[in-house]
């Protein structure tokens, strides 16, 4: 009999694109599950996309671009990692990629081999531990916790690096789904970690620009970094581009390198398509992020107040647009009370267990909704929560 393979067939089943296929389905739920912008293209970028269907002959859209992406595009982002991340890097020394998501993987395939171990923190982005298993290498949970503000903590990190397994450290500032933007102390501590244990450390900044009331820093931006850190950068955050599956990697030459070479057995090269419209992303002013920025901040004020109003202990998010609210005064089972909520209460809401064991007694609320659709989940959750467990 042909069989699916083992490594497959235990990859968990994501629970969230069942609750997102049901309150797609069923227009009576309000979803507050989605991980993408509710907002439109940016209007430079819907008149880039006629220009360059217009134009698709002369810009060779039908064919390869270099598996490290097109030149002028990693030279954009060259000058955009200088400015805003501090870091300074070369365009031979940036991978284009199918989302952020695809920079990851290969470069986990690059870095870590059977029997090796990464270190993730937990809870954390469902994406990472599946990629880390299906590389063949080990995830180790690093455990974040509520009372520490979900902070990576750095005694917990050295008491979970194997000297001789431990091969990188994933982060993720600002942080899905907890919202946390590690602090430049934290990043300073894990960065003296890898040096002194010999690790890359791959961050994830698909949020880098949805920042409140803190800032964000890169970690490859600190002294000495530039050959531990792999910094990963995506367009879907930041110019609500989700669709056009456009993230780029950063990071020494030599790791830069041998993704080029796994990329060409992967997906060879992102969109061109996409890789256009990324360019013309990059020479916009400030002012698209910033209005989404400052939507997501009066939802983000909104939601916190009400869900602590409610007695679901929600520890404010500085980035991202997540909220992670403790259930436990009405649930130990995050599952079953998101299932809950979604059938008697016609609100989608991701059980913490999704991001990890660390996520049981949570749920995460994304705000990445209209601000009408929020007001009318926080109602309908007042009146969930009045009936729940009687």
């Amino acid at each position: 009999m042909r069989n699916i393979s083992e490594r497959e067939e235990e990859l968990p089943d994501a629970v969230i694109g069942r609750l997102l296929k049901i309150a797609n389905e069923d227009k009576s739920v309000v979803s507050l599950g989605a991980g993408e912008p509710n907002f439109s293209l940016p209007k430079p970028l819907l008149s880039h996309i006629k220009y360059i269907t217009k134009n698709a002959e002369k810009l060779r859209l039908n064919h390869y671009s270099n598996p490290l992406g097109r030149l002028d595009l990693r030279e954009a982002i060259s000058k955009k990692l200088k400015k805003d991340n501090k870091i300074e890097t070369d365009p031979e020394n940036i991978i284009v990629s199918c989302g952020s998501q695809e920079a990851l993987f290969v470069g986990l395939m690059c870095v870590a081999d059977i029997t090796e171990q990464v270190l993730v923190p937990n809870p954390s982005y469902l994406g990472y531990i599946p990629a880390i298993e299906l590389v063949g290498a080990s995830p180790v949970s690093v455990s974040l916790k509520e009372e520490e503000n979900w902070e990576f903590n750095p005694d917990r990190i050295r008491e979970n690096i194997d000297k001789k397994k431990t091969k990188a450290i994933i982060i993720n500032t600002p942080a899905n789904p907890t919202g946390t933007v590690l602090s430049k102390k934290i990043l300073e501590e894990i960065a003296d970690i890898a040096v002194e244990n010999d690790l890359y450390i791959f961050s994830d900044e698909a949020y880098e620009k949805l920042i409140y009331d803190s800032k964000h820093i890169s970690i490859g931006s600190l002294n000495g970094m530039q050959d531990y850190v792999l910094t990963l950068q995506t367009f879907s955050k930041s110019y609500a581009m989700c669709g056009f599956r456009l993230g780029y990697a950063a990071g020494p030459r030599k790791l830069i390198e041998a993704m080029e070479k796994s990329m060409h057995y992967v997906t060879l090269t992102a969109p061109v398509v996409s890789q256009l419209l990324g360019i013309k992303a990059l020479s916009l002013p400030n002012q698209y992020i910033e209005k989404m920025r400052k939507e997501y901040d009066k939802r983000r004020k909104f939601i916190v107040k009400r869900l602590n109003e409610l007695n679901l202990p929600t520890i404010e998010p500085h980035g991202a647009f997540y909220s992670f609210s403790n259930i436990k005064n009405f649930s130990n089972n995050s599952m079953k009370f998101a299932s809950s909520l979604l059938k008697n209460g016609k609100v989608a809401v991701v059980p913490g267990t999704e991001f990890g064991i660390m996520g049981e007694g949570y749920v995460r609320c994304s705000y990445a909704a209209d601000y009408d659709k929020i007001v009318e989940a926080m109602n309908r959750l007042e009146k969930f929560l009045k009936k729940y467990g009687k």
